[in-house]
């Protein structure tokens, strides 16, 4: 496989954004990445990644900064890794573990002061419960009622 290429996104990316496609039984647990970038004009601390693969977009996700608006954790140096999805074209190809794989460097890279990565994940979307443990994330014991039902919440520890 080619190497992914993992990068904040460019006003230069957007054709490429506004093509990506994620089937309605999927958008009901993320975001599309055009709406990821719409939140991040709003709110600067919501950080928009894209997922390169020989040229193409094949993936999206945020990176959310704000302390105020971590409300899973006490922990000040955590960050909240949300909107995660790979562009349907691109599916069960392995990008969407790579790039799991690859966050923690990614996270290192852009955020030193970061020690722990927690994102949400509804109760019901076994998929992908199912491939955060296979990259490494702990389920914690708590859970977030959240918009649309139980979310289970998992975090991956930088510090080790």
């Amino acid at each position: 496989m080619s190497e992914l290429v993992i990068k904040t996104i460019k006003e230069s990316d957007y054709p490429a954004v506004i093509k990506y496609c994620l089937p309605e039984e999927q958008a009901i647990y993320t975001s599309l990445p055009i709406d990821v970038i719409e939140e991040f004009k709003k709110d600067q601390y919501n950080q928009p990644f894209i997922v390169v693969y020989e040229g193409k977009l094949v993936g999206c996700f945020a990176l959310y900064t704000n302390k105020r608006g971590n409300i899973y954790t006490n922990n000040e140096n955590s960050i909240i890794f949300k909107s995660f999805s790979i562009d349907s074209r691109f599916q069960r190809k392995g990008f969407a573990l790579n790039v799991l794989k690859l966050l923690p460097t990614i996270t290192k890279q852009h955020y030193p002061e970061k020690n722990e990565i927690i994102l949400t994940v509804h109760h019901t979307n076994i998929a992908a419960i199912n491939l955060y443990i296979k990259a490494g994330f702990k389920e914690q014991e708590s859970r977030f009622e959240g918009d649309y039902g139980e979310e289970l919440i998992f975090h991956f520890d930088l510090a080790v």
